[in-house]
Parts: structure tokens; sequence; C-alpha cells
């Protein structure tokens, strides 16, 4: 093997290495790593990620007539019902369930609930808004029992559809299959809101 052939087998080795070793850290900071998300739906400052699920499941949408102003006839439009998800660990287990609310329950007994305060258009146009919550309500004791502030974000699918609402289709569900990720926040002692 020449001197040329010997050097490029080492820098090679070694760039492997350097990558390997970057993935690897990059996987395992998945709940630490500040999340880079629009200033927007930031979290507040101190606040500290307690945890990150992933949710699958489908957005789920009625369809209703909509009046405008008092006399004017009705419009018809699909409204967001509920989401209906299962909520996994980065194993991809069954850890919890994410439904009206909003809320998300967990299997460890707590909940949380909250209410929207800002969005941000997806990176996806076809995709649902990333968004941030504030805590409304939380119970029992666990993961979600001291929770402040949820992200939705990277989120995959779960518009409702573009037409099929009409006075003949009033009441009519649609489930908008969807995907998000989930991170669950708690302000430290010292932390403001």
């Amino acid at each position: 093997m020449t001197l040329q052939n010997q050097t490029i087998r080492i820098v090679s080795t070694a760039l492997l290495a350097w990558w390997q070793a970057g993935c690897a850290q990059t996987a395992g900071r998945s709940h630490s790593t500040p999340l880079v998300v629009p200033a927007s739906i930031g979290a507040p400052e101190g606040a500290k990620v307690a945890a990150r699920f992933h949710a699958v499941g489908a957005q789920v949408y009625v369809c209703g007539a909509v009046t405008p102003s008092p006399g004017a006839p009705p419009t018809y439009a699909w409204t967001l019902k509920s989401p209906d998800a299962t909520l996994q660990d980065e194993s991809g287990a069954a850890v919890g369930m994410h439904g009206a609310g909003p809320s998300w329950t967990s299997k460890d007994g707590s909940s949380v609930t909250g209410e929207k305060v800002a969005q941000a258009n997806a990176p996806d146009a076809e995709a649902i808004p990333w968004l941030l919550v504030r805590t409304t309500a939380t119970s029992g004791q666990g993961v979600f029992s001291k929770v402040t502030y949820i992200q939705r974000v990277h989120t995959k699918g779960g518009k409702a559809p573009a037409a099929g609402c009409d006075a003949g289709t009033v009441g009519t569900e649609y489930r908008a299959d969807y995907s998000a990720d989930y991170y669950f926040y708690e302000l430290g002692a010292q932390a403001t809101p």
C-alpha cells in the first residue's frame, strides 16, 4: 500500500468515526437540545423540556354551517372537532393519548390540557401548523403533572379537506391522518412565563 493510499484510509476512518460520533450525540440529545422553531412559537425563557412524544393518528373534522353575520345565508366549512392520536416514546411504544381539549394523557395517570397561544406555518404546505400551547390544567402525578407549555412540531398531514362540505353533508366527520412531535415544557423555579 502506498503512503498516499494509507493517508487516505486513515483520514477516511477518522472522518467516519467523527461523523458517527456526531450522529450518536445528536440522537441522544432529543430532550435536552433546544428545538429550533419560529420565534412566534418558541418556549418561554427558562422552560426545560420534560418530555417529547411522537403522535400518530388523525385530526377529526366535522362539516358544519357557518353564518358570517345575522341574516346572511350560511356557508359551510370543515371545523376541527378533536385530535385522536396515540403518543409514542422513542422506541415506538404507546405511552398515552392525545384528544379533545386539546389534552394529552399519559399511561402513568397524569394529564394536561391547554389552549393555543401561537402558531406558525409548517415547512410542509400539506401539513397542519406548528403550535405553542399554554397549559390550562394538569392532573395526576407523572410526566404531565408540571407541564406549562407544549409545542407541536414536525407535522405531517392532518389538514381538513378543501371541498366536500355543503348543506347535504352537514354533520359528516372526516379523519385526516397526521403525525407530529410534541415537546412538553416545565418552567424552572426561577423562571417567569
